[in-house]
């Protein structure tokens, strides 16, 4: 066994001691390759890293959109509401009941004469299948079987209009009157046929005219139309 000095011992003792601390200060460098991480606390979230991930303010998905929808999906219809009223709804117009011309056959019934008066009724009849309505007055015009106007339009009687209701077959008329030509000294003609258009339409109807001739210019030369009534006549 070697014997070694006290002296000896120490002095190793303290160069193990130097290593040892030189060996931990290394290893507690900050700048080194192999630092340690940031200490975790208990009780606290450990931060995080590498993540792209934005906070959730900046989301755009949300609770109330349905499953496998995003954004742009289009939204349901609703229905539009008044006040204290249910909700609106689009119904067809109703379907007017108005004759027209393509439904309607015109003539020119016999003369009523009285007073210096000649008076002739001029009937609508309704030839179609449904039931529709007249209103007011007819427009009338005699003209020349070249088709040219014979004076000027008919003026119109004060009356007061009435909703006239026919039934397929049934007949509305309007009285056509003017001064016996003869008495009045008025220049005449003899119209081929006179022109009927029933109200609110635009197309005529053509009905035969075997009623001699009409005023067509000069004193008393007026022709004068009434509203349409029920029937064919007074």
């Amino acid at each position: 066994m070697v014997y070694t000095p006290r002296s000896a011992r120490h002095g190793a003792l303290l160069v193990g001691t130097v290593a040892v601390l030189g060996l931990l200060t290394a290893c507690g460098d900050g700048s080194g390759a192999h630092s340690a991480g940031p200490a975790t606390v208990s009780g606290t979230a450990a931060p995080v890293r590498g993540t792209t991930e934005p906070p959730p303010a900046s989301r755009t998905a949300t609770a109330s959109s349905p499953a496998g929808t995003g954004p742009s999906a289009p939204s349901a219809p609703t229905a539009t509401r008044t006040a204290g009223g249910p909700a609106a709804t689009t119904t067809p117009a109703a379907a007017s009941t108005r004759c027209h011309t393509s439904e309607l056959r015109a003539s020119v019934g016999r003369n009523d004469p009285g007073a210096g008066q000649e008076n002739f009724p001029v009937v609508l009849t309704n030839t179609s299948a449904r039931t529709c309505t007249l209103r007011g007055y007819p427009g009338a015009a005699f003209v020349a079987a070249s088709g040219s106007q014979l004076g000027p339009d008919p003026r119109r009687e004060p009356g007061t209009p009435v909703t006239v209701t026919l039934k397929p077959g049934r007949s509305a008329w309007a009285g056509l009157t003017f001064s016996n030509p003869e008495i009045s000294g008025a220049k005449t003609a003899r119209p081929a046929a006179l022109l009927v258009t029933p109200p609110d339409e635009r197309a005529p109807l053509k009905a035969a005219w075997s009623g001699g001739p009409v005023p067509v210019s000069g004193n008393s030369s007026s022709v004068r139309l009434t509203v349409l009534a029920p029937g064919t006549g007074p």
